[in-house]
Parts: C-alpha cells; sequence; structure tokens
C-alpha cells in the first residue's frame, strides 16, 4: 500500500506513504533542459525496501515503479476503469479460466522481449514464500498457490504455479481456484509486473538499479536518502505514449516543509505530497497548478489486536476511540479541508461505497464513548500510545488525536514517531511494536475487495499488510462468497457484507479519506496525479 498518497501503504499515503531522508537542492533542474524535452526534479520520501514490483507494498517505491514499469492493464484517470496496456485481450467465459494476450512492440530496458513467460515467472516468483515478497497474497487465487505458499513453518512443494501455463510467446492462461470477477481489474497492481531475466540472477541488486519496461529506465542506481534519477526509454512503443521529458530525478525528502520550500523556489518542478503548513495558503500561491481533487487514499488508526490485546482486544474500547475522535475538527482544523471525514472503510470513489456506513462507531460523542470505554474496562495503566511515521506530515494530526482521548476518554497518551514509514511498517510487521498506530491505504487497484482483503483477510497477516493481527471466520466466508459472485452488483453486496463486519469489529478506525493535494512549477505543464496519487510523469513537459 501502492500502501498510500500512494498504492499500497502511504506515508503521507498512501501516503499515505511518506517515508524518506532528504535534502534540499539548490539546482534548478529543469534549467538543465537538455535536448529531446528536458529535465525536471520531484519529491520523493525514501522507499521502504528494494524497487522489485512484487515486493513493493508502499506509495513511495509505487511511484518509481509506475515510471519504470509498464503492466498488462492501467487505469482511466477520470473514471479509474481498467485499460489495456500491455494485454492485447484478457478474456474468460467464466471468471475462472482467463486468457491474456500481449500486444508486440514492449521490451525491457536492456532489450530483451516482454513476453508470456515475462509474467509467469515474475508470478511465479512473487507467489513463492521462500522470497517472502509482500505481493504474495495477490497470487493465492491462482491454482497451485497453496504449494508455493503453504504457510509458515512449512515448506513449498513445487516451484511454479500450476494454473499458470505459457502458450506462446505473446499467450498465457491462469487458472484461478474458483471464479473471481476482480481478477482483471487487479492486473494493473505492481506484483503483475514481468521481470526480465536478469532480475534472478541478483534480486538484492536488481532492487538498486530496477531494469523495467515502462516509459523511463534508470540512470544510474538508486542513491540512498538522496535521489533516484530515471530517463527516457526511447524504444518504449509510440502507442503507448513515449515520455514528454529527457529525464525525471526523484529527490528524496525526510522533510515536506524543505520539499515545499524548494518547490517555491523551483529546486523541484513538483510535489503530491504538502506539508499541513501550506494547506491554507497553497492555493493562493499556485493556482491553477494547485491540485485537488478527491483521491483513493483511506487514514486510520489502527491497533495490535493479536500483540496487544490486553489494551486494544475488545471491540468495545475500539469504538470508544473512534466515538472520542472529532473528525469534522481534525480535517477542518489541523488539515485546512484537504481530508474528508471518513465514515466507511470504502473509499467514496469506490463502487459499493456507502455514506454513513459506520454509523455511530464514526460520530463524534464524547459522552457515549467515555461511558463505553469505561464499561469495556479501559486499558492498562489508563496508558495509549500512538505511533506515527515523522517523515509524512502526521505529527500535527496524530497529536491531535491524541489530545482529543486524553480530554473525552480520560488517559493518558504518549508519542512514539518513527523515523521513517519503512520503520514503522518493519515495526509492525516483526511484532515488536505494540502501541495504536498511523496508518493508510491507497488503492491497488479500483475495487472494494481491496480494501478488505490485503488489509484484514488472514492470508495478509504474514503476506500481506494486516499489521493488526485481526482474524474474523464470518469476514473470511464473506470475501471468499463475494469473489465468486456471478456479477458485480452480487459480489458487491457481499463485499459490503464483509465491510459491516469490519465495521462492527473496527480492528482500524478510518479517520479521513484522502484529497489529492499536489503542486507544481511554472516551469512544467500537463502535470497531473490519479486516484492512487502517483504522478503522470510520462505526459508531463517543459512549459516552454
Amino acid at each position: 500500500m501502492r500502501g498510500a498518497t500512494q498504492t499500497k501503504w502511504l506515508v503521507a499515503a498512501t501516503a499515505i506513504a511518506l517515508t524518506a531522508t532528504a535534502c534540499s537542492t539548490s539546482s534548478k533542474s529543469s534549467d538543465s533542459a537538455a535536448s529531446g524535452g528536458g529535465t525536471i526534479a520531484v519529491q520523493l520520501g525514501e522507499p521502504q525496501h528494494g524497487l522489485v514490483p512484487q515486493n513493493t507494498a508502499e506509495s513511495e517505491g509505487t511511484e518509481v515503479e509506475n515510471a519504470l514499469f509498464a503492466g498488462l492493464i492501467d487505469y482511466d484517470f477520470k473514471t479509474n476503469a481498467p485499460t489495456l496496456r500491455v494485454a492485447e485481450s484478457i478474456e474468460t467465459t467464466d471468471s475462472k479460466v482467463w486468457t491474456i494476450k500481449l500486444k508486440d512492440g514492449y521490451t525491457f530496458h536492456n532489450g530483451e522481449k516482454v513476453t508470456a513467460k515475462s509474467f509467469v515467472k515474475a508470478w511465479n516468483w512473487g507467489a513463492n514464500q521462500d522470497n517472502a515478497a509482500e505481493g504474495l497474497p495477490f497470487f493465492a487465487k491462482i491454482e497451485g498457490s497453496d504449494e508455493l505458499a503453504p504457510g509458515k513453518d512449512k515448506k513449498p512443494t513445487a516451484t511454479e504455479l500450476s494454473g499458470l501455463k505459457v502458450v506462446d510467446d505473446k499467450t498465457f492462461t491462469v487458472t484461478l481456484k474458483a471464479p473471481f470477477s476482480q481478477f482483471k481489474t487487479m492486473l494493473g497492481y505492481n506484483p503483475f509486473y514481468p521481470l526480465p531475466e536478469a532480475f534472478y540472477a541478483d534480486p538484492k541488486g536488481f532492487g538498486d538499479k530496477p531494469i523495467g519496461n515502462g516509459p523511463f529506465e534508470m540512470d544510474g542506481s538508486w542513491e540512498h536518502n538522496k535521489q533516484i534519477k530515471v530517463k527516457r526509454y526511447e524504444n518504449f512503443p509510440a502507442s503507448d505514449g513515449k515520455a514528454k521529458l529527457q529525464g525525471v530525478t526523484f529527490k528524496i525528502y525526510d522533510n515536506l516543509d524543505t520539499a515545499y520550500n524548494d518547490l517555491r523556489a523551483d529546486n523541484i518542478q513538483a510535489t503530491d505530497k504538502l506539508p499541513i503548513s501550506a494547506m491554507s495558503t497553497v492555493k493562493s500561491e499556485f493556482g491553477d497548478r494547485y491540485i485537488y481533487k478527491p483521491e483513493s487514499g483511506v487514514g486510520y488508526i489502527g491497533f495490535p489486536i493479536a500483540t496487544n490485546p490486553a489494551a486494544f482486544g475488545k471491540p468495545e474500547i475500539r469504538k470508544a476511540i473512534s466515538m472520542a475522535i472529532d473528525r469534522e475538527a481534525i480535517t477542518k482544523t489541523i488539515f485546512s479541508g484537504t481530508r474528508v471525514p471518513a465514515d466507511d472503510f470504502v473509499n467514496p470513489l469506490i463502487p459499493g461505497y456507502r455514506k454513513g456506513a459506520m454509523g455511530d462507531a464514526a460520530k463524534y460523542d464524547p459522552a457515549k464513548a467515555k461511558a463505553l470505554f469505561t464499561e469495556a474496562g479501559g486499558v492498562p495503566n489508563n496508558t495509549i500510545e500512538l505511533g506515527y511515521n515523522a517523515d509524512g506530515g502526521h505529527k500535527e494530526w496524530i497529536e491531535a488525536v491524541g489530545n482529543q482521548l486524553k480530554n473525552n476518554l480520560g488517559v493518558e497518551v504518549t508519542f512514539k514517531p518513527f523515523e521513517k514509514f519503512g520503520k514503522i511498517l518493519d515495526a509492525l510487521g516483526d511484532k515488536q511494536y505494540s502501541g495504536a498506530f498511523r496508518m493508510a491505504w491507497s488503492m491497488d487497484y479500483p475495487s472494494i475487495e481491496d480494501y478488505l482483503r490485503p488489509i484484514f483477510s488472514k492470508v495478509a497477516i504474514d503476506n500481506g499488510s494486516n499489521y493488526g493481527g485481526y482474524v474474523n471466520e464470518k469476514f473470511e466466508t464473506l470475501l471468499d462468497q463475494a469473489d465468486q459472485a456471478k456479477t458485480d452488483d452480487e459480489a458487491i453486496k457481499l463485499y459490503q457484507q464483509a465491510d459491516d463486519v469490519l465495521i462492527q469489529d473496527l480492528p482500524y478506525i478510518p479517520v479521513y479519506t484522502y484529497m489529492s493535494s499536489a503542486a507544481y512549477s511554472k516551469k512544467i505543464k500537463n502535470f497531473d496525479t490519479d486516484a492512487q496519487g502517483r504522478m503522470d510523469l510520462a505526459k508531463v513537459e517543459l512549459a516552454g
């Protein structure tokens, strides 16, 4: 979490995922424009780990991979509908057996041709639990996944997914365990990107200098905590839209105010994550170059239910905390209206969202919250710790939430800042942190299912993004039933029932949904962000 402003977990966010260690730069990148489109610099947070698509579940790494790779499908900027990209066709008669045919003309940046094998071999790698890829849960629906990922303390009994078959260079088939109507929609997410043969010789080294098949290729290796440079891939198919710019430098920052000041000085030309300090003035300063529109992210307070049941194991405690949070005040006062109070686990952009679905759980009611909290027995030592990543501009709103909990529930609240987003993800994943935590999710693909299974299912505990360790068998059953629904309408109704289970249990508390808050310099044009918070850098041009 793409996983958020960003897919996947977001530092800022999604990011929502803002992770970075960085510095200001005094050179004005766009002024060094060379022939053939020029170069620019944009803001980025430090990605969590190597740039391998099958192992990237946060927004910063996804941002770079979006420039370096092209998937089977993409998503329309306005409607979020899946559109064919590398795929010529994706067809099925029963939502269980799928035939995928590829277009001609795509090559990896080392000249290797993109073939059906490029996808099948990459998916097999991602699905093998020995590789511990974060995208593993997304392959769980394919036949043979249980043999490749049998679970903790077990070894794989196969080396390939039996449900993947290469027919010829341009065709492969996918057989799922059961019908899944959302499968095509998933295929634009980065775990489904292809990989070149060079990857398998050195997966770790590949992460610092990935070889993709997208409109940009790496220009040198990733300079950790400093920058990632890419340049236009000259052999990218013109039919897919070659990059207009000659190159882009992703400048890595650990402070959004520093990045914003560099944008104002034209030391960078764009940022899709603005600091809270800019919210009240950015519109007047940047005018039409300020982007403000709905984005797919949801911001949460999460609970380590499995590792700290004494504090957060009771749904009543979690509901009391939810009712003690004044979402209107947070979004209006802290974020100057650039967030919207959340009232569902599903983002409003997604089919299946229901306005007011959370009911009383999302309504600010300090008196009822205190009564429920007291009746449920409170928390040990009458203290709640809130953890957050310090590189994503979250200190202000997390401290505001803490003050509300202190005033409304009568608890002591302490704060645990983590230097980077990747650090808190690592601590949660390793079960080394047991406080409540700030989290956010941005869609990997435009489906209600993507707001449910990747975050709250059993399979996502060891191989995914279920950092709270939440388990509910009714939820699991409803997901499986929804997956196999014969129509989209039937599927949505069943996914909504699964959503209702989350609303009852509140393993996380949805606090707000995101609005895109991006800005760019006068030096560029055609800059935009999609619903996942990703910059569409291939279309950007120098303004003149």
